[in-house]
Parts: structure tokens; sequence; C-alpha cells
């Protein structure tokens, strides 16, 4: 089993500003640290690797095998109120994994929270 958790770091400017222009301010780096508290029994976990990152993103990706969905940000509107895309690997297609090859980039440069499976190499 392997899982990939990213999440943006509560204290970054990313973060901060993506607040502001939600008119949330502290909101969401709030967020974060709730879901980071609920994710307290899956750090340690072997194969569970929960990073944080500082990079401005423009969807949040959640995959399973070959389903993608895909929350578009769009600015200065939560989340919960923007469009989801369903995506369906199939073969030749391109979509699904333009989207996964922006997750890998950015966990790339990412930082393990303390404890994970990842940080412990």
């Amino acid at each position: 089993m392997r899982v990939r958790v990213l999440l943006g770091d509560p204290d970054s400017e990313a973060v901060a500003a993506r607040g502001t222009e939600e008119g949330v301010f502290g909101g969401v780096a709030a967020r974060i640290r709730l879901s980071l508290t609920h994710l307290q029994d899956a750090i340690g976990v072997p194969g569970v690797h929960i990073h944080l990152h500082s990079m401005t993103l423009y969807s949040s990706i959640y995959r399973f095998d070959d389903v993608l969905l895909a929350n578009t940000h769009v600015f200065g509107t939560p989340a919960a109120q923007s469009p989801v895309i369903h995506l369906q690997r199939i073969p030749g297609g391109r979509l699904f994994d333009h989207f996964m090859s922006s997750f890998d980039r950015v966990y790339s440069g990412s930082v393990p929270v303390e404890g994970s499976a990842a940080h412990r190499g």
C-alpha cells in the first residue's frame, strides 16, 4: 500500500494568499491544521507519506488507482463551491497523466511531516 497526502504548508505565503483571496484569511491554514490533526493516526504508518508544500496550486487532486478527481480552484471561491472534474485513465489519454505530473512536481519539492513514513526514509 502507498498513500501520498500533500497539503499546503499552513505557514506558507501561498496558503495565506489563498485565504485572503477567498475572504477567509486564516481559514485555509486552519483547515490544513485540522486535516493534520485528523491524519495524526496515519503518521508513521508504513506506506503512508504525508507532506507539506508551499506552492500556489490551481486544483486539488484526489487519485484512486485509475480514477482521479480534480477540484479546480476558482479565484476567490472556496473549493467546496468550485467544479470537480472526474477523470478515468484510458489508453492513449493524456489528461489523467497531465494532472499526475503536476502532483508529482509539487510532491518532489515538498517536505515530509515529522514522523511520516517518508520522513523516516
